[in-house]
This record gives structure tokens, C-alpha cells and sequence, in this order.
């Protein structure tokens, strides 16, 4: 993941300055996040539900601030 992220910057720079592409002020990747490369399809369906279900887990997360006040 590493050489992805270091050609695909290095080609975004040679936009911006060879070809008047918007230049983007911070950081292009974000630090320390998950990365996982997608290698069949159980694993994309598996992803596909963890998206479409996580934002249902929110009212009982233990990091949501209004989850003590629904009671």
C-alpha cells in the first residue's frame, strides 16, 4: 500500500504543477487508518454489510454522547 500511496502522490504533484490541477492544502492520505486490500468477493460482501450495518450499531456505541439520554 505503501508504493501506491507514494506513486499516486507523486503523479497528484505532477498534476498540479504541470497540468493546473487543484492543489489540496494537508495531507493527501490519512495516518494510521485500516487498510485492507479486497482479495475476493466474500470479503467485498462482507465489507458491503459492515457499511450498510455499522451506522445501525450507533444508538448503542459506547463513544456516542446521547446513547445515556435515549433511556
Amino acid at each position: 500500500m505503501h508504493r501506491f500511496k507514494s506513486f499516486s502522490t507523486a503523479k497528484y504533484l505532477i498534476g498540479v504543477k504541470q497540468h493546473n490541477w487543484q492543489p489540496f492544502h494537508g495531507k493527501l492520505w490519512q495516518r494510521n487508518y485500516y487498510e485492507h486490500i479486497i482479495r475476493n468477493e466474500d470479503e467485498m460482501n462482507n465489507i458491503r454489510d459492515y457499511i450498510t450495518n455499522n451506522p445501525l450499531q450507533w444508538t448503542v456505541d459506547e463513544y456516542n454522547p446521547e446513547k445515556g439520554s435515549q433511556c
